[in-house]
C-alpha cells in the first residue's frame, strides 16, 4: 500500500466508542468532519456493559445540594467541589437529552423509575431494567451510524498519538492526531485539528474485573507518552459483586440488586456485612469490597454469595430480566439460591489529568469519560456517577472544541517500520499478560503494603524491559500494544500508591492505615517513573 493511502485526515479525531465518545461525535459532526477509532465493535465498551444506571437529580424530594454532597461524602476528601457542583448541576438536561434520542428509561405510571444504590441518600439513579449502558449505547449509535460526517474504524488499534514535540517541531506540544493500527496489519497515520481520547477504563490490568477485553488503559498510557501528567491511578474502584464463574468472568451483580434488598452472605447462610458497617450491605463500594475480600481469606473461600431471594421473583424479573437470563445460561438461578460472587476490578478513579470540558496538558487532546480524572470522585466514585460523568464531559468537550482554533498543522510523516522483523512466537506477550494481571491482583489489590508494592515494581521493571526489546524488534500487533500499554498502566497505579503514605477511600495500606487530615491529589508528570 502506497502512504498516500495510508494517511486519513478529519477535523476531530476520537478514539473510544462509549457513551463519552459517540455522544462527543453526535455534537462535533455538525460542526466537522469526525473520525471515531475503535479497537473493537463498537458494542465492546464499558458503557455496553453497565448495569445501573445514570445518577441525577430526577425528582422533587431530590435536590442538587443532596446529590453534591453524596458525592462529596463518597470522595473521602478528595473531590474537587467545583466539579462535583458543575457535574450534578448538568444531570438533568444531560439525561432529558438521553431520552429525546431515543432512551428507554423505566417508567411507572408514566414518571421515570428511580432506584436507589449505595452512598446515595434518594432514589435518583435513571435505569432501563439492568441494561442501562446497554441502551444509551444504543440511543447514541443509532444518531453516529448514519451521520455523513462520521467515518466508524472498527477493529482499529491505536498505537501513539502524534504531537508537535514527538516530531520535532517547535517547544509547545500539540497533538496532530494519531498513529493507528488497521486490521489488515498496516499503520495509518491519522491527521486530526482536535484528539479526543474515551478510551475507558483499564480493568484488565487485574485477573478479575468487569470490564470488557478492550479496557487495557490504551488512552493513559499514550497520553503519558506523548507528556500529559496523570492524576490519581491508585484509586482502583473494585466492585464488590463480580459473578464468581469461569464462564461470566467479566458479569457483574449489579448494586441496584441490594439497593433492593438482595443480601451478602457467607457459605452458610450468614450476613455479614452489619461485622463491618451499620449501613450494611447499603455501604460504599469500597467498605464492601474490602469486607467480602477479607471474609474470604478470614475463611479461606472462593467467594462469598449474593442472595436476591429476599428481592422476590417477581420484582427479579421485572428490574433484572438481562441478569436473569445470562444466569440462567450458565445453570445458575438467582430467584431460587445464592449466586457467588468475587470483588473485581470495576472503574479507576484516577486518569489523565484534565478539566470538565476535557482540556489535558497538551494542547489540541482532550480526555474524557473514564480515562480522564477531574477530581469529581475523588478517592471512591459514588455509584452511577460514570456514566452521568462521561457523558457531561462529553457535551462540555465538544462545546469547547467548536469554540477553539487551532493553526494548520506541520507536516506529519507516517509510520516508520524499517528494520523490523517478522516473529516468529508470541509466547512472552502472553507469558507477560498473565504475570502481570497475577502481580497487580495479588499485590496491588483492594489490600496493599510497602512491600508488596516495593516487589511489584521491581518485577515490572524487568517486565518493561523485555516489553520494549520485542516492540522495537518485531511489527505491532493488537497483543503487544496492549501488553505493553497494561505495563505502563501497572506501573503507574503502582507508583501513585507508593506516594500516598495514608490510607483513603479505595486506597488501604497496611502499613499507613490512617488518614491524613488533608487530603491531596496525586500527580504523576512523564519522565518521573
Amino acid at each position: 500500500m502506497s502512504s498516500s493511502k495510508k494517511r486519513l485526515k478529519a477535523d476531530y479525531l476520537i478514539i473510544g466508542s462509549g457513551a463519552a465518545g459517540l455522544l462527543a461525535a453526535r455534537r462535533l459532526a455538525e460542526h466537522g468532519s469526525v473520525i471515531i477509532v475503535n479497537k473493537d465493535s463498537f458494542q465492546d465498551s464499558s458503557t455496553w456493559y453497565a448495569q445501573g444506571g445514570i445518577a441525577g437529580v430526577l425528582s422533587d424530594s431530590d435536590s442538587v445540594a443532596s446529590h453534591v454532597q453524596d458525592t462529596l461524602a463518597a470522595g473521602g476528601g478528595l473531590c474537587h467541589p467545583e466539579v462535583v457542583q458543575t457535574v450534578v448541576e448538568r444531570g438533568r438536561a444531560i439525561i432529558d437529552d438521553l431520552i429525546a434520542i431515543g432512551t428507554r428509561f423505566d417508567q411507572t405510571n408514566g414518571e421515570l423509575h428511580l432506584t436507589q444504590e449505595g452512598g446515595h441518600s434518594s432514589r435518583r439513579i435513571a435505569h432501563a431494567q439492568d441494561a442501562t449502558g446497554r441502551a444509551i449505547g444504543e440511543a447514541l449509535l443509532s444518531k453516529v451510524a448514519p451521520h455523513p460526517n462520521i467515518r466508524r474504524l472498527e477493529q482499529h488499534t491505536a498505537i501513539d498519538l502524534i504531537t508537535t514535540l514527538r516530531i520535532g517541531h517547535g517547544t509547545i506540544n500539540r497533538c496532530l492526531g494519531a498513529y493507528v493500527l488497521a486490521p489488515e496489519g498496516h499503520v495509518l497515520t491519522i491527521e486530526a485539528g482536535h484528539t479526543i481520547l474515551a478510551t475507558g477504563g483499564a480493568g484488565k490490568v487485574y485477573l478479575y474485573t468487569s470490564n470488557p477485553h478492550a479496557a487495557s488503559g490504551d488512552g493513559i498510557a499514550m497520553a503519558w507518552r506523548a507528556g500529559a501528567p496523570v492524576m490519581n491511578l491508585e484509586f482502583i474502584q473494585f466492585h464488590p459483586t463480580c459473578l464468581f464463574h469461569r464462564q461470566g468472568s467479566n458479569m457483574l451483580l449489579s448494586e441496584a440488586l441490594r439497593g433492593e434488598g438482595a443480601h451478602l452472605v457467607d457459605s452458610q447462610g450468614r450476613r455479614f456485612m452489619f461485622d463491618y458497617d451499620e449501613r450494611g450491605e447499603m455501604a460504599p463500594r469500597d467498605v464492601v469490597a474490602r469486607a467480602i475480600d477479607y471474609e474470604i481469606k478470614k475463611q479461606g473461600a472462593d467467594c462469598m454469595y449474593l442472595d436476591a431471594r429476599p428481592i422476590g421473583r417477581s420484582q427479579l424479573l421485572d428490574h433484572f430480566p438481562n441478569i436473569h437470563e445470562r444466569l440462567l445460561e450458565l445453570g445458575l438461578d438467582i430467584t431460587s439460591q445464592p449466586i457467588p460472587i468475587v470483588p473485581a476490578a470495576h472503574y479507576i478513579c484516577g486518569g489523565i489529568k484534565a478539566e470538565v470540558n476535557g482540556r489535558t496538558e497538551i494542547n489540541a487532546l482532550y480526555a474524557i469519560g473514564e480515562t480522564a480524572c477531574t477530581g469529581l470522585h475523588g478517592a471512591n466514585r459514588l455509584a452511577s456517577n460514570s456514566l452521568l460523568e462521561c457523558l457531561v464531559m462529553a457535551d462540555c468537550c465538544a462545546t469547547d472544541i467548536i469554540n477553539s482554533e487551532v493553526p494548520p498543522p506541520p507536516p506529519i510523516p507516517t509510520w516508520d517500520d524499517s528494520g523490523i522483523v517478522p516473529e516468529t512466537e508470541r509466547i512472552q506477550i502472553k507469558q507477560n499478560w498473565d504475570e502481570i494481571r497475577a502481580m497487580m491482583s495479588h499485590y496491588v489489590g483492594i489490600v496493599r503494603s510497602d512491600e508488596r508494592l516495593r516487589r511489584a515494581k521491581r518485577r515490572l521493571h524487568v517486565i518493561r524491559e523485555e516489553i520494549a526489546s520485542y516492540y522495537w524488534k518485531h511489527p505491532v500487533n493488537q497483543d503487544l500494544l496492549e501488553l505493553r500499554n497494561l505495563e505502563l498502566i501497572a506501573e503507574l497505579i503502582i507508583t501513585s500508591a507508593q506516594q500516598r503514605l495514608e490510607s483513603r477511600g479505595l486506597h488501604y495500606s497496611t502499613d499507613h492505615t490512617k488518614t491524613d487530615a488533608v487530603g491531596k491529589d496525586t500527580i504523576l508528570w512523564p519522565n518521573t517513573l
